[in-house]
């Protein structure tokens, strides 16, 4: 790339057009941009930069767009920058215009231009400027690709920063990485490391997600298991893992399948042992309740006996009661004789107006008479009225019972039907579980030889069809082996009718006087002649071409014949010699026959989940059998107890009733009855005896108490009971009659007297017997299932974690290769001795690559003294690979290079600087870089070393280059001619310009 024309417009410091001649400034080699300290030196670089990238270097990228608009420009001056160079033997002209503010054409204010670029090109032939583009994005693509470096690149390789390599020489390694990474664009190898570790915790996130969920389906299994399965020590991720989890869970099938027929034994024996022991409970309790219900009776019994005499005076009681009870009216009748007198005649009128004919004409002691019958039989009506509702309730009772008596009839006689099929249902549960789990067994069997099958009958296919091919294949061979021997011999015998007229073929040769080519001789007396189809050089060599022709065609058929033999020996050595057809049925059989297995394990859960519930049926139904048989033994003796009371009440309510629907009926006429004649003989009595009543009245008492069989009237009065004490008194001894009836039945039932006479029931060790034996069952049968259960699970779990692990092997191998790669470009692993990562690698060449190219510079600028090596040696904990140390040819050691002094490290910076522009023009595609800036840092330069350096960019010419030095150096105004000097006033700065003209006269620039 060489510079050879910029002009500025309002850029930056300058605020006018000012132009750059790069030309006429190279032509001596070396020139000088000097001026003031911010008169616009770094602008010039800053326009050349902005030209080819459409931004500024480094830190000053913030002031694009408008902030590059220089402000001592004229309101209506248009900021732009264009630059003419030589790219790849192109010569090109870039213009740029940032986005700037301008008047408004009408009316007041500002508008803002957008920005604008174009590129052009110069056509030698036509002698023009062509256009290329006006687009910022293809401008900056097109400039990017023929330099080949990026905006980064080119403000380090062609505006050589002096104070940046500076800092590159004292920088630490990582400080030397970026700054690398950033000129060598090694984002690629970081990407590549990126990538490859991404894939690597990738597949190490599968790995580890397929070993979790093999150690999760592990420790199911464990949990399933229980102690007959112990868990690998290895974590997810570790190799080893799915081998110990496989044979763990092998194990732990085979110890759950022996526990399963240990349990299942265990269960038989429970349920023999659990069926006895309920019989012998049976009979036990039975036995124990009839001698309950006997002793029982006896202790009634005896009771009774104690309350004998009790009952004998409560009977004398009742009956003096019942004989003073007719003693009473008398005693009544004394005691209201006075009062009853003065109304004895109007009631006596009332009175016998309402009683029956038969008592129309009786006489007070006969009404009398009648009101005592009829209260005495309403008196032993209320035991009946109690006795009647008691039948009720005894009826009610009676149908409750048969109703419990009928449901438990349907119960028995349902829940026996169902258990009579019960070992038949059982039975074809359990075939049907056990008959889908061989099928699912003899499915996974056929599962694995299902895919050795196809993959027979695939090679069979081709075994069959490459026999074909290996067939024509041969025939062509054969063909083209025929057509190459027919070839040949056409070959040879042409060559030897050749040879045969090779005498007149060598005839035709000789000229007269020439020396014969076979005897020498310069006389032909009598040359050879040709004859009829004489065979000359061109068709013996067209039968030779077409010879080598046909053996070519003829090797090439051996080999396809060769390719269709071995891939026809491959797929026979995997089929084998039996015939397709036969493998094609046997893969269709074994398909056949899986699916049918698949189907028929399908069944496996139903069956037995039926089964379970079948179990569960029959217990229910096994305990509702025994409740219901328990409560119709215990209703017998109690519907023998009601028959008897029932009995008992109706007879004496049939009594009671007499010619009244009820009892409660009769003992309404008698109360009506027994009112009204007492009324009557009340009011008789008032009216024939009023005068005479209390006499009369203690005669009736005598009397009466004398019928009543009382020695005196006050005998019967004490013996006179009220209706309270009478109604208790007849409660008692009706209880005492029931009582003494239901004890004597009791002692007379023939099981009862039996039970007694046998030993004492021991129901408390039965039931333990056979509580005993129901847990025994119970705990026998939950082993069974759970046993059943463990090995379907186990089964379940282990298919899915050989599943797994097949499915994880593939993605296993591929972490191992891609985590091998990732730890060797990431300097992880062992095979990377110096623990380098792939970026620092590549950066580690390229410095060395600088280093070499600056030490050409190094030993020239520091009379031999100075060498740049490359180190790569580990810092600490920073990466390895770039380390930088200079060799010091006086002292023979090597140290670091921020041990250099001030001006050592300009001339070593500036030589770094100059080799890594060496190196990344090859890096980037062998583009010249012809024009190169070098920016400040010779102050700190003595006169000699001065001149060494100004020797070593001098020397630059030697490859067509030309270098632009930036520095406040006055000396360096003496030494180096061609300058470009910026000179910086109240209206913004301009440049002046001197130079080697073309012609060899030195000239003034331009403003």
């Amino acid at each position: 790339m060489r510079l050879h024309r910029l002009v500025l417009a309002a850029f930056g410091p300058f605020g006018g057009t000012q132009r750059v001649d790069f030309d006429e400034l190279s032509a001596a080699g070396l020139f000088l941009l000097h001026g003031p300290t911010g008169a616009g030196k770094t602008s010039i670089l800053d326009a050349v930069c902005y030209a080819l990238y459409g931004s500024v270097p480094g830190a000053r990228q913030s002031g694009q767009g408008l902030t590059l608009r220089s402000d001592h420009a004229a309101a209506g001056a248009r900021t732009e920058v264009t630059l003419e160079l030589t790219v790849a033997g192109r010569r090109l002209e870039i213009t740029r215009q940032p986005p700037w503010e301008r008047p408004k054409k009408r009316g007041a204010g500002t508008t803002v231009e957008k920005a604008q670029s174009r590129l052009r090109e110069h056509d030698a032939t036509a002698g023009a400027w062509k256009d290329l583009s006006r687009s910022h994005q293809e401008i900056g693509e097109e400039i990017t690709q023929l330099l080949g470096m990026s905006r980064e690149q080119f403000c380090q390789v062609v505006l050589l920063p002096q104070g940046d390599f500076a800092r590159f020489l004292r920088a630490d390694a990582e400080a030397r990485g970026r700054l690398l990474g950033r000129l060598f664009d090694t984002r690629r190898f970081a990407e590549v490391e990126k990538r490859l570790a991404e894939r690597r915790r990738t597949t190490e996130a599968r790995v580890r997600e397929g070993d979790t969920a093999l150690l999760a389906d592990a420790h199911r299994m464990q949990q399933v298991a229980g102690d007959a399965m112990e868990l690998p020590e290895a974590a997810p991720g570790e190799p080893g893992l799915a081998e110990a989890v496989l044979a763990a869970a092998a194990v732990a099938r085979s110890t759950a399948r022996e526990r399963l027929t240990v349990a299942h034994c265990g269960r038989l024996a429970a349920e023999s042992a659990q069926a006895a022991a309920e019989h012998t409970l049976a009979d036990v309790r039975e036995r124990a309740r009839l001698q309950q219900r006997f002793a029982d009776a006896r202790e009634r019994a005896a009771a009774l006996e104690e309350r004998a005499g009790a009952h004998r005076e409560a009977q004398a009681r009742m009956e003096r009661a019942r004989k003073a009870e007719a003693v009473a009216p008398a005693l009544e009748l004394r005691e209201s004789a006075d009062a009853e007198h003065r109304e004895a005649s109007a009631r006596a009128a009332r009175t016998r107006a309402l009683l029956a004919e038969g008592f129309a004409d009786a006489g007070a002691a006969g009404l009398a008479a009648a009101a005592r019958r009829a209260a005495e039989e309403l008196g032993g009506l209320e035991s009946a009225r109690r006795g009647e509702r008691r039948l009720a309730d005894l009826v009610a009772e009676r149908t409750e019972l048969d109703r419990r008596e009928r449901d438990d009839d349907e119960v028995l006689t349902e829940t026996e039907t169902w258990l009579a099929g019960w070992d038949t249902v059982r039975d074809g549960l359990r075939a049907a579980v056990e008959s889908a789990q061989e099928a699912a067994t003899r499915a996974e069997q056929l599962d694995g030889r299902r895919e050795p099958a196809r993959r027979r009958l695939e090679a069979a296919r081709r075994r069959d069809e490459l026999t074909r091919d290996l067939e024509a294949a041969r025939r062509i061979s054969l063909a083209s082996g025929e057509h190459a021997q027919t070839a040949r011999a056409h070959w040879l015998a042409l060559k030897e009718q050749r040879l045969d007229g090779i005498a007149a073929e060598l005839a035709a040769t000789l000229a007269e006087g020439a020396p014969c080519a076979v005897c020498g001789a310069t006389e032909h007396p009598a040359p050879a002649r040709k004859v009829a189809g004489h065979v000359d050089r061109e068709a013996e060599e067209r039968a030779l071409a077409a010879c080598r022709v046909a053996e070519e065609d003829h090797a090439g058929d051996e080999r396809r014949a060769g390719v269709v033999r071995e891939a026809l020996a491959a797929a026979t050595a995997e089929a084998g010699d039996a015939p397709t057809d036969r493998l094609f049925a046997e893969a269709q059989e074994l398909e056949e026959a899986y699916a049918l297995a698949r189907r028929e394990a399908s069944a496996l859960h139903p069956a037995r989940e039926e089964l379970r519930q079948a179990e569960r049926e029959h217990e229910r139904r096994t305990a509702a059998q025994r409740e219901a048989a328990v409560r119709a033994a215990s209703r017998v003796g109690h519907r023998d107890r009601l028959e008897r009371e029932r009995a008992a009440l109706e007879a004496e309510l049939t009594q009671a009733r007499g010619a009244a629907e009820s009892v409660a009926a009769r003992a309404a006429q008698l109360e009506r009855q027994a009112a009204r004649l007492t009324e009557a003989a009340e009011a008789a009595r008032a009216a024939e005896e009023s005068a005479a009543r209390l006499k009369q009245a203690d005669g009736r008492l005598d009397e009466a108490a004398f019928r009543a069989g009382f020695d005196t009237p006050r005998a019967a009065a004490d013996a006179l009971l009220d209706a309270t004490a009478h109604r208790d008194l007849q409660r008692r001894l009706d209880v005492r009659q029931v009582e003494e009836a239901a004890v004597r039945a009791l002692l007379a039932e023939p099981d009862t007297v039996a039970a007694a006479g046998q030993p004492p029931a021991d129901l408390a060790t039965a039931q333990a017997a056979a509580a005993a034996a129901a847990e025994r069952l119970r705990a026998a049968a939950s082993a069974q299932d759970a046993a059943a259960r463990r090995c379907a699970e186990l089964d379940q779990l282990s298919a899915r974690a050989a599943t797994g692990v097949r499915r994880l092997a593939p993605v296993r191998e591929e972490y191992d290769r891609v985590a091998r790669l990732a730890g060797l470009t990431a300097g992880t692993s062992a095979d990377n001795e110096r623990k380098m990562r792939l970026e620092a690698y590549v950066l580690a060449a390229r410095l060395e690559q600088v280093a070499a190219a600056a030490t050409v510079r190094l030993q020239r600028m520091s009379s031999g003294r100075y060498t740049l090596v490359h180190s790569d040696d580990r810092a600490g904990r920073g990466r390895s690979g770039l380390g930088l140390h200079v060799v010091d040819a006086w002292t023979g050691r090597e140290r670091d290079t921020s041990t250099l002094s001030g001006g050592e490290t300009f001339f070593a910076s500036l030589a770094l600087a100059l080799g890594l522009a060496d190196v990344v023009t090859d890096e980037a595609g062998g583009v010249r870089l012809d024009t190169l800036f070098i920016d400040e840092g010779f102050g700190s330069l003595d006169d000699q070393t001065l001149d060494e350096v100004l020797d070593v960019l001098d020397s630059l010419r030697e490859r067509d280059r030309s270098v632009g030095i930036v520095s406040h150096v006055a000396d360096l105004r003496r030494r180096v001619h061609a300058q470009l000097e910026v000179v910086k006033g109240r209206s913004g700065s301009v440049v002046r310009q001197r130079g080697y003209l073309p012609s060899g006269r030195r000239g003034s620039g331009e403003e």
